[in-house]
């Protein structure tokens, strides 16, 4: 069911108004010219309210023409103010209905073609518009765009296309693109072209010369352009240019390879620098644990020398007699000491959760049994538990510890603290700091050298072993060790640990 509009209505009605209107006003004039005895102007009228109504009411023309043959019959045709029609003035009726019906179907046919040519007008307006913006639209963008037909011949050229390539427009349409850009493609264009029929799109990286000669690697989209008929009709490339990407490519692929040699390489001294370590390390187990037989006879017999003679040496011989027991003494601490120092290299960690807080309490009530009579202050934070292998943290703390019971001898009250604190969610680091005799930051990097001392020995006994045990340890559990410290001022030790399981790591 069709609804009328309001509006269609109104302009139904002043149409059919029109026709009435035309009509009436040429019978008023024609009766009018009647009265004054002037004839033959009714017929010129009527078809000019017809033409009028064809012309602007459209189908009230219809209404106009039968009216007009109503009234040409009813007050001009023999007999008169009747419908009947005399075989005399049949012709003539017949005449004037025919050429009455004649300029209705022309004014009609000419009403219809001046309204179809009207709205191709107004498309052909539209479709320009449109064009013309879309092309403004496709300027302002920074894309590369350019359109050609299927005989290759550029017909559309954008401002990208131009600060790419370097050719203004007028230069580029009308010239077939592998001419003027030499289009280098990475693959058969026959294989690109079939794709582009069957699929309607294509998309890869290509070469195109730009007007200076340069090469530009771009990033290409091919759309195929068809007809109503679906007949294809054109190809629009829309490009970006990433010639400065590739060559960022080839220079991270060069870097990878060369890259990938370098950790080779190092692989390979790693591997050396590994079993060299491992030799040297067996080497050094092997020389301690020779010595260790001559070293007890050494002083075996010195310490029987001494008995059997303590009457007839005299002072100075009996304290040549101490110093060789004394040095006995000293070489097997440092044969021991070293032996410890390679059991760590070798021996496997066994990672399990240790609680550094009884770790540490094991550790003093050890200690305290060389500290007897000593006024010392320890200051015992509260400490985590970690994964680790629960013997080496007990030595790494052993010797740190004693470092610093050692250092501090020479202070009227010794101060040592023991803490933690963190340095990530997945790491902590541990610190022992003392108030002791302290170091210069300019020799900190000998500390944890085998056999590296500060102090002489007879200042302070030690074998220089220690701290290097201590970095091994550490470095056994992932972490790194480090000190600071200030000459007469104290020293702190910072080593870090994981909180978190790991693999071991071996150095």
């Amino acid at each position: 069911m069709v609804k009328w509009k309001p509006q269609l209505l109104l302009s139904a009605m002043q149409r059919y108004a029109l026709a009435i209107l035309s009509v009436s006003l040429a019978l008023g004039i024609s009766l009018l010219m009647k009265s004054f005895h002037v004839r033959e102007v009714g017929i010129p009228l009527f078809l000019f309210a017809i033409a009028i109504s064809a012309w602007y009411g459209g189908g009230a023309a219809m209404l106009a023409l039968l009216l007009s043959c109503i009234s040409f019959d009813y007050f001009f045709t023999e007999p008169l103010h009747t419908l009947y029609i005399t075989g005399s003035d049949l012709p003539y009726f017949i005449s004037f209905t025919s050429f009455a019906s004649l300029v209705t179907w022309f004014s009609t046919v000419r009403r219809r073609a001046e309204a179809e040519l009207r709205q191709a007008r107004d498309e052909l307006e539209i479709e320009v518009a449109e064009r013309t913006q879309q092309a403004s639209l496709l300027n302002l963008t920074h894309d590369t765009i350019f359109v050609r037909n299927m005989s290759d011949v550029i017909t559309y050229w954008n401002r990208g296309a131009q600060e790419l390539y370097g050719w203004i427009a007028e230069e580029a349409i009308g010239k077939r693109s592998h001419d003027l850009l030499r289009t280098g493609f990475p693959e058969p264009l026959e294989d690109i072209s079939a794709e582009l029929l069957r699929t309607g799109r294509w998309e890869g990286e290509i070469k195109h010369t730009k007007a200076d000669g340069n090469v530009v690697v771009v990033s290409s989209r091919w759309s195929l352009r068809r007809d109503e008929q679906g007949r294809p009709t054109g190809i629009m490339e829309i490009s970006n240019d990433i010639t400065e990407r590739k060559h960022r490519e080839q220079e991270i692929s060069a870097l990878n390879e060369e890259l990938a040699e370098r950790t080779a390489e190092l692989e390979s001294s790693n591997k050396e620098l590994e079993s060299s370590n491992k030799e040297l390390e067996a080497f050094a187990y092997s020389i301690s644990h020779d010595l260790r037989a001559p070293l007890r006879h050494i002083a075996g017999f010195t310490e029987l020398l001494k008995k059997n003679t303590a009457s007839v040496l005299n002072e100075k011989s009996q304290r040549y007699v101490m110093m060789i027991l004394d040095s006995a003494k000293r070489m097997g601490d440092l044969i021991d000491d070293l032996l410890a120092f390679s059991r760590i290299g070798r021996a496997e960690t066994r990672q399990t959760m240790v609680g550094l807080e009884q770790l540490v309490q094991e550790v003093l009530t050890e200690l305290r049994q060389d500290t007897g009579g000593r006024d010392i202050v320890w200051k015992i934070g509260a400490l985590p538990v970690v994964y680790g292998d629960r013997s080496m943290l007990r030595l790494a703390f052993v010797n740190l510890i004693a470092n610093a019971t050692k250092f501090t001898r020479t202070r009227a009250q010794a101060e040592i603290e023991i803490g933690c604190r963190n340095q990530s969610p997945n790491q902590i680091v541990l610190f022992v700091r003392d108030n002791g005799v302290g170091f210069d930051m300019k020799y900190a990097n000998k500390l944890f050298g085998v056999f590296q001392r500060l102090h002489s020995a007879e200042a302070f006994e030690g074998t220089g072993i220690g701290l290097a045990t201590v970095q091994r340890i550490v470095h056994r559990h992932g972490g790194s060790v480090w000190a600071e410290g200030l000459v007469d001022q104290g020293a702190t030790f910072f080593f870090s640990l994981s909180t978190f399981q790991r693999k071991e790591s071996r150095v």
